[in-house]
């Protein structure tokens, strides 16, 4: 198969998806490569045994620690990528996440522009994903834990169940501010959304989720100036004379593929993009690709309260963020985000001997929390390609004396509020959520990858669209950045 386009882009992600949108709506003839296909709406969709037992939608792939230990990775390789299954929320950045942030054991660098440069562009995007939300805790204008915002949410917060209400207020009495969580569901007048207990993690057979095949892919599409190839796999881009990528090469489901073009934008993710420039062996002069891997450090949190049944059907609408940028130590620590509500056989996934008649009165009193504070870019966690073409993780946690302190409050937060018994997942190398950092942005090309705008310092015709192109992974959910960043790209790319 041969085919060309004046942008090619690799991966239909949050990153691929919205870069063909802004550029669809500036005339470019654009061409998307997504090595996976739709994912089916089934009965599957909403069956936690389907999806967190049975691992229905997850793909066959093996990922490697540098001892050579094999592990399936945290990804989804369909239209939409891992939009698909996320948890849908999408708050922004903080203004000091795009600075210079000092730790006791770490320096979190900052981004090449600033977050006032990037702030009309999350207004698109929010509006783009159908974001819902209120600043401030109570919904007032003035957000105390936020950062200023030039227009207000698009739609109204989602409004908190009486056992989280409740359990909100409890909070509060101990002297936090719990807010409202920003979420990109079509809870419009007259939207898709139903409201149902299988959002997070779980594919939405309504198409009310805001993901990136929805969302910006299929309007993209509409305008007839976008295609769409799935089952498609590149393996490498190549450069012609010049030293320009000229080409795009892999396969279509087992027959073999080139694509032509005049610019070419990576979206496959921080990992896969990454090893993408390693196979091909382009655009590392700083020899950085693949180096500063960064997954956030993540646990979740199941408290138990046995004197409450929690019948809540939609959990994951509030966040605590007092800790945010100061700890009370004068660092920052992270944020308290509610999750959707887990069901015994979830929990079975993690507590394997645990019987199933344990694990359902507990999930039936139990409230889950996701705790998250930011890692900081360390040259030596990093992707790399093994002998054999693998890719291959090296990766050490850092900054995790600011991640114990955050679980810390949250423990006292939490049993502060009447919950007897705090259950804590850490997440391993293979929950490798929000990864970020692999071809990190930046103003010289001796310590960065891409310019600014995204582009390769070595390759002008190259550029990297997602969150490989983080400096610093902030610890807010990054969906929302990568699509606000990603209309910002499209409009810098020559027509």
């Amino acid at each position: 198969m041969q085919e060309s386009a004046d942008v090619v882009i690799v991966g239909s992600g949050m990153g691929g998806a919205t870069l063909a949108y802004g550029l669809a709506q500036r005339g470019v003839d654009v061409l998307v490569l997504e090595r996976g296909h739709r994912l089916p709406k089934e009965p599957e969709n909403t069956s936690p045994e389907a999806v967190f037992v049975e691992k229905r939608y997850k793909p066959n792939d093996t990922w490697y620690t540098v001892d050579g230990t094999p592990y399936a990775p945290g990804v989804h390789y369909v239209v939409g990528g891992n939009t698909k299954v996320y948890g849908s929320s999408l708050p922004r950045l903080r203004e000091r996440d795009f600075e210079e942030t000092v730790y006791p054991t770490a320096v979190s660098p900052a981004w090449p522009f600033s977050y006032a440069e990037l702030e009309p562009y999350y207004v698109q995007a929010e509006h783009l994903y159908n974001v819902h939300g209120a600043p401030g805790p109570d919904g007032g204008d003035t957000p105390p834990f936020e950062p200023w915002r030039s227009a207000p949410y698009p739609y109204p917060a989602l409004a908190h169940e009486p056992y989280v209400a409740e359990t909100l207020r409890r909070l509060s009495e101990q002297g936090v501010h719990p807010a409202t969580t920003a979420m990109g569901v079509d809870l419009r007048p007259g939207g898709r959304c139903i409201r149902c207990g299988t959002c997070d993690g779980f594919p939405c057979r309504w198409d009310a989720k805001s993901d990136a095949e929805i969302c910006a892919l299929e309007p993209a599409i509409a305008t007839g100036r976008v295609r769409l190839i799935e089952g498609a796999y590149v393996d490498r881009v190549e450069t012609d004379a010049s030293g320009r990528i000229a080409r795009a090469v892999g396969h279509v489901d087992g027959e073999p593929l080139e694509v032509s073009g005049r610019v070419f934008a990576l979206s496959a993710g921080a990992a896969n993009s990454a090893a993408l420039l390693l196979r091909s062996g382009v655009a590392n002069s700083s020899g950085l690709i693949g180096t500063r891997y960064m997954v956030h450090n993540n646990s979740h949190i199941a408290a138990i309260d046995p004197r409450r049944t929690n019948n809540v059907v939609f959990q994951k609408t509030a966040c605590v963020n007092d800790f945010y940028d100061d700890m009370g130590d004068g660092f920052p620590g992270g944020t308290l985000q509610c999750i959707g509500k887990v069901q015994a056989s979830m929990m079975k996934t993690h507590a394997t001997r645990a019987p199933l008649s344990v694990l359902k009165p507990m999930a039936a009193r139990s409230m889950e929390w996701l705790v998250m504070t930011e890692d900081t870019p360390d040259p030596a966690n990093r992707i790399s390609l093994d002998s054999q073409g693998r890719i291959t993780v090296t990766w050490t946690r850092t900054n995790y004396d600011r991640h114990e302190l955050m679980l810390a409050k949250a423990r006292e937060l939490l049993k502060g509020a009447g919950y007897v018994a705090i259950f804590e997942q850490r997440f391993d190398i293979s929950m490798n959520s929000h990864m970020c950092g692999t071809a990190a942005g930046g103003e010289d090309p001796r310590e960065s990858v891409l310019d600014r705008n995204c582009r390769s310092h070595d390759v002008d015709n190259l550029y990297v669209v997602d969150s490989a192109f983080f400096p610093s992974s902030g610890a807010q959910n990054p969906a929302l950045t990568i699509a606000a960043n990603a209309l910002r790209v499209a409009e810098t790319i020559p027509a």
